[in-house]
């Protein structure tokens, strides 16, 4: 916004205007001293005084109503007025003042208002009616708009500390010997849903000490501020900054209470309005300790007068006009709407403001008024959108959450937060089937995998006492004959077909022959175990859908349904857990690792149900039953699929969905043991919990070859590479991931993801607010940003904190704290430092 500064001052019998603009621009003239006008204006004075004789806002005796003079002083009054205001606009436009008035009509720019700030050097000239300059302004869609200030101007202002939060009015009313306060009190108080109101008045009988204590102590309040309100009595001084009435024969001069009024100043004093008479010294006195803006009145008013200027000002103030604007509005009315009942009223409100300082206007309070103000700029909106786009797109969220498992696992590790297994076994043994174990068995082929060679393996260790078995290998079609597999490819008997989760055997010719060795070997080891003492041994087999949605189950031929159980062994892409049906009922198999991890449990609980050969019941009912019973064995919420987590599966979203932790060390989750060096142990186990799954070898898959082997994740890469550098095995198996989900359904390890675009929501808010507070204390700005950059870390270091901490939330950091600080750091780089 422009603003034009005019000094007006008498240098002997001259008056030099000087008008100042934008940065060192200026221009002068010279008029003869306006005497005539000095004395139209004193005998204007004179009737006015002589009109409004009674209940004035100066020191009276008469109380009452307007009587009748002998003289009729409103008509000397309107004439009064109209011979200043002609001879006062003649003399302004006198042809020196030429080129100031077209430089403030020829500026042309989008603002509403073109403030003009003028100063004089002369009591006399300070009192003329400035406000009522009328210059052309019919070519301009501004409007030109008067506004006062001290010649002399040492103080800066004070940046106010503005907070989102009701405006803070101290209303005080002096001495109301001759006035009634009244409909002021009733006007402010009706303000009181959009301001937070502290109202002292002297009364009868109140110690004057007291009272002058009691306003010493308010102006110094610590909570501050906004707005400083007097009614009473008031008059000019030339030494001590004017004086108020506050009491009957009490008076305080403003240079007694200079301190207190510094205070408030400082606490975020913005406005005062003294609805006073002769306040032309309270406002320079004001204006020079550094108020922003103080409104007065330059001459005597009249009690009804002065209640009508407030109801009107408070009326404007409510309908967020700023304060200038707001008294200009009452002025108005008084001049349109009451000029017969109170003549020339409009010509004594004046505004004083200090040059540098916003004008006060009062903020809309509430909710839906912070919601309006982040409305976004073009800009904002732009980079919000592409950044709201990111966060939603699964890729980026694949990645994201790769990079931030990887730091975790570094702080982990760096933060001495790994649980050190020496002498406490990981819950899980991975036995696994690697390309080792395959040739030292002689198997040509491993896929489909040799069901003698797994009968072997479960020999062992039902042999060794293991109390979960889960067989992460697909077994729903039958095998043929231990070595057929070892048969040259034209042999007719059999041909080998992938199908399933590794493979299958078909019929070749009429004459294919289905010789069941291999499953009979593998049906009586799992029977073994179940009759084995003093516990049964608990399998849980491996199933998926085929391509058509199908479930493959363990053939029955191998296990039956009656004595174990088979569980979904999917890898959810992204490295997420597999959830637990909300509904109980849900026929859906549960995941692979929670049978697992359940069954272990079931293990130690003498009334669970146990697996018998002779169990004419599906064995998943019985122990779905039971834990239900039992109040949700390893069940949580986390556990379970949420509403909301399956409501966001419409938009291609995982909200709230858990990942697989891979920033705890493998060590504490599982031990590999290969299958080959399993069968020449005689070692017994430690009641671990035992997942035979393919060990990295290329045929491992359900549909297709390299399957079951996945791109190592960022985390299990630190983790291999600290634990033996020299490990350049790249891939993640299968019953590793299985290894990991069981774990944390043992350990109830849930970690909900917040979604990035939550997070970025909230950065919006939070930035939003702060540059907007920011924006309104711009004093020590590298305060500020140390404050936000220590904020900003400790906000990353809670973070990850977090994650491992027992809540197991993992909050986004990367796209939210960009966010925020794109809002931050234009409000810093504007000034700088």
């Amino acid at each position: 916004m422009v603003k034009f500064y005019l000094q007006v001052q008498k240098v002997e019998s001259k008056c030099l205007f000087q008008l100042s603009w934008n940065q060192n621009q200026q221009i002068t003239a010279e008029l003869p001293y306006p005497e005539n006008i000095i004395a139209d204006y004193e005998t204007w004075q004179r009737i006015y005084h002589n009109f409004y004789s009674q209940e004035l806002r100066g020191k009276v005796i008469n109380i009452g109503v307007i009587a009748p003079p002998p003289v009729d002083w409103q008509g000397e009054l309107v004439q009064g007025e109209a011979k200043l205001l002609y001879e006062f606009h003649q003399w302004l436009r006198s042809k020196e003042l030429y080129d100031i008035r077209s430089i403030l009509t020829a500026n042309n720019n989008k603002d509403t208002y073109i403030d003009i700030f003028i100063s004089c050097n002369t009591l006399e000239l300070t009192r003329l009616p400035w406000e009522a300059w009328e210059i052309s302004t019919q070519f301009l869609q501004t409007k030109l708009r008067i506004v006062r200030q001290p010649l002399n101007i040492q103080q800066t202002i004070q940046q106010v500390k503005r907070k989102f939060e009701k405006i803070r009015v101290l209303a005080i009313f002096g001495d109301d010997s001759g006035l009634n306060f009244a409909k002021e009190k009733q006007a402010i108080s009706s303000l009181q849903k959009k301001i937070k109101l502290d109202l002292i008045s002297w009364q009868e009988g109140k110690d004057i000490q007291d009272f002058k204590y009691e306003i010493v102590e308010k102006l110094k309040s610590q909570q501050g501020w906004d707005i400083l309100y007097f009614a009473g009595h008031s008059r000019e001084t030339d030494l001590t900054g004017g004086q108020i009435s506050i009491a009957p024969n009490a008076n305080i001069n403003l240079s007694e209470i200079e301190q207190p009024l510094i205070k408030a100043i400082q606490q975020g004093l913005q406005f005062a309005l003294f609805n006073s008479c002769d306040g032309l010294s309270i406002a320079n006195k004001l204006i020079e300790l550094g108020l922003n803006q103080v409104a007065i009145m330059r001459e005597p008013i009249h009690n009804r007068v002065a209640e009508e200027i407030f109801i009107q000002f408070l009326n404007n103030i409510a309908k967020y006009q700023d304060v200038h604007q707001a008294l200009l509005t009452a002025c108005d009315y008084l001049k349109l709407e009451k000029n017969l009942t109170y003549p020339s009223a409009y010509l004594i409100p004046s505004l004083f403001r200090h040059p540098s300082a916003p004008l006060f206007c009062l903020q809309p309070f509430g909710f839906r008024q912070y919601i309006k103000r982040l409305k976004p700029t073009p800009l904002e909106a732009g980079i919000i959108s592409i950044l709201a786009f990111i966060s939603v797109q699964i890729p980026v969220q694949t990645w994201l959450l790769e990079k931030r498992v990887l730091l975790q696992a570094m702080y982990r590790n760096i933060t001495n937060q790994v649980t050190e297994s020496v002498n406490i076994n990981p819950p899980v043994l991975l036995v696994q089937i690697d390309n080792e174990s395959i040739q030292k068995a002689n198997i040509l082929n491993p896929r489909p995998i040799n069901r003698e060679y797994m009968a072997q393996i479960i020999d062992k260790l039902v042999e060794l006492k293991a109390p979960v078995i889960g067989i992460d290998y697909l077994l729903d079609r039958p095998d043929i004959e231990g070595d057929t597999q070892k048969d040259s490819p034209n042999d007719d008997r059999a041909t080998l077909r992938p199908q399933g989760d590794r493979a299958t055997l078909r019929p070749r010719g009429d004459r294919a022959m289905l010789r069941l060795k291999g499953d009979r070997a593998l049906s009586q080891s799992l029977q073994t175990g179940i009759r084995s003492t003093p516990q049964p041994t608990r399998f849980v087999f491996a199933t998926t859908r085929d391509s058509q949605g199908k479930w493959l189950k363990t053939h029955p031929r191998i296990a039956n349904h009656n004595w174990s159980l088979g569980g979904e062994i999917e890898v959810l892409p992204g490295w997420y857990m597999q959830l637990l049906p909300s509904n109980k009922l849900n026929p859906k198999p549960r995941a692979f690792a929670y049978l697992l991890a359940v069954s272990e449990r079931l293990q130690h609980l003498a009334d669970s149900p146990k697996p018998q050969l002779t169990s004419k019941q599906d064995l998943w009912e019985q122990v779905n039953t039971y834990t239900s019973n039992k109040g949700e064995v390893l069940t949580s919420a986390r556990t379970q699929l949420q509403p909301l987590t399956a409501f966001s599966y419409n938009f291609r979203q995982t909200w709230l969905h858990p990942i697989i932790d891979f920033s705890i060390p493998p060590r504490q989750v599982y031990e590999t043991i290969p299958a080959w060096k399993l069968l020449d142990s005689s070692q017994k186990l430690q009641q671990q919990i035992v997942i035979v799954a393919p060990g990295g070898y290329e045929e491992a898959g359900t549909g297709q070859n390299n399957e079951d082997n996945f791109d190592l994740p960022a985390g299990m890469a630190y983790w291999r590479n600290q634990e033996n550098p020299d490990n350049t095995r790249g891939v993640l198996t299968g019953g590793e991931v299985h290894a990991y989900m069981t774990h944390h359904y043992l350990h109830n390890r849930m970690v909900l993801p917040i979604p990035d675009i939550w997070a970025i929501a909230l950065a919006i808010l939070l930035g939003k607010f702060i540059s907007d507070y920011l924006s309104n204390h711009p004093e020590q700005k590298l305060k500020q940003v140390i404050l936000l950059s220590v904020g900003s870390t400790a906000y990353t270091i809670i973070s990850l904190q977090l994650y491992i901490s027992s809540i197991a939330i993992l909050l986004p950091w990367l796209l939210p704290t960009a966010t925020f600080w794109f809002y931050i750091l234009p409000v810093i780089w504007k000034d700088k430092f």
